[in-house]
């Protein structure tokens, strides 16, 4: 079969993309690739992780109280590994993980990026077998390059991402990944190993029929969220409707659809989680900077998600992410 020359891998892609950009150094495009190839190392496990012993969990507790899932494990090693012996990446702060890790050699050191991550993303669905992902944000440090990254660092605001994405291991695997210039994703072809363009130039519509809330949490939400909600559950032809709910417990899952659909997904705070949930630095500002060069909004609520300034890595935030006219719909409830 003759190869399709139109259609460009990941690695292509990142290099035509460079070769635009006057004074570029290429780190973050071997980033980028070293990104993928971390993601298709677990890939393969996931495929397979009923056979590799990698489900259930790893009988560890992580900083958040919750229990860490085998697969958590694996991948969260897989990622820091590739990403320690490349050469643009200086220090790593993972979900799974109660502090930064500093890769204090000569190379990193000279590296002008670090990355923040959660390995798996929706690990309760890995025993059904629903799709799970990965989340990735990476900034550009502002300690001296040449000496070891800072927990400074890794304490930006979102605003400051030169880069974020994910991973979805799903029907298909998918990496989208976005920096200030657009959103792609490429589809991972397993006949070659190579992540191939499938969908350029990411937009998020402005509006949609879609709202992603836990909600067996109803009476815990706060009163403006309730009542946007039931205006949800009340849409009609005449203004739009019906709406669809559609939930999967997976954040990676329920904004990718949303992102090509258009939707809102919401993580409200409740009468038990005051501060919200999601962790603000490896899922929420990663999403918020791919959803809004896409077109779309993320707010907590209050503010732009991505003006946050964090006080420590695992700080958590409710979040309301998605099609920009749903969001505005939301926050005229909070208003009133």
């Amino acid at each position: 079969m003759p190869v399709n020359r139109k259609i460009l891998t990941l690695d292509e892609f990142t290099l035509q993309q460079l070769r635009t950009i006057p004074n570029a150094t290429g780190e973050l495009s071997a980033l980028l690739r070293d990104i993928g190839l971390a993601s298709k190392r677990v890939n393969v496990e996931v495929n397979k992780a009923g056979l590799a012993d990698l489900l259930g969990d790893a009988d560890v507790v992580n900083i958040q109280g919750e229990d860490v899932k085998k697969l958590d494990v694996f991948a969260n090693n897989q990622f820091m590994g590739v990403l320690k012996h490349g050469i643009s990446c200086a220090g790593i702060a993972s979900e799974e993980m109660d502090d930064i890790v500093i890769f204090d050699d000569e190379i990193s050191n000279q590296s002008k990026y670090v990355v923040m991550f959660d390995p798996v993303d929706g690990s309760n669905n890995i025993d059904v077998n629903i799709s799970i992902g990965t989340i990735f944000g990476v900034y550009r440090r502002i300690s001296k390059q040449g000496m070891p990254c800072t927990k400074e660092d890794f304490l930006q605001p979102g605003i400051k991402q030169v880069a974020a994405g994910y991973i979805v291991y799903g029907s298909s695997t998918m990496l989208v990944y976005a920096t200030r210039r657009g959103v792609n994703g490429f589809t991972l072809d397993p006949s070659i190993g190579e992540y191939c363009l499938s969908h350029p130039d990411m937009k998020c519509p402005e509006t949609g029929k879609i709202y992603s809330v836990n909600h067996g949490n109803f009476f815990q939400y706060d009163e403006f969220v309730k009542k946007y909600i039931t205006a949800c559950q009340k849409k009609t032809k005449a203004d739009g409707g019906p709406y669809s709910q559609r939930y999967f417990g997976s954040m990676v899952a329920d904004l990718h659809r949303n992102l090509i659909k258009g939707g809102i997904f919401m993580y409200p705070t409740t009468a038990d989680n005051r501060n919200g949930k999601l962790r603000l630095q490896y899922e929420c500002n990663p999403f918020a900077f791919i959803v809004e060069v896409a077109g779309g909004r993320a707010t907590n609520g209050k503010e732009r998600i991505l003006e946050i300034q964090p006080k420590e890595l695992h700080q958590r935030t409710p979040i309301f992410i998605g099609s920009k006219k749903m969001i505005e719909e939301l926050e005229s409830f909070r208003e009133e």
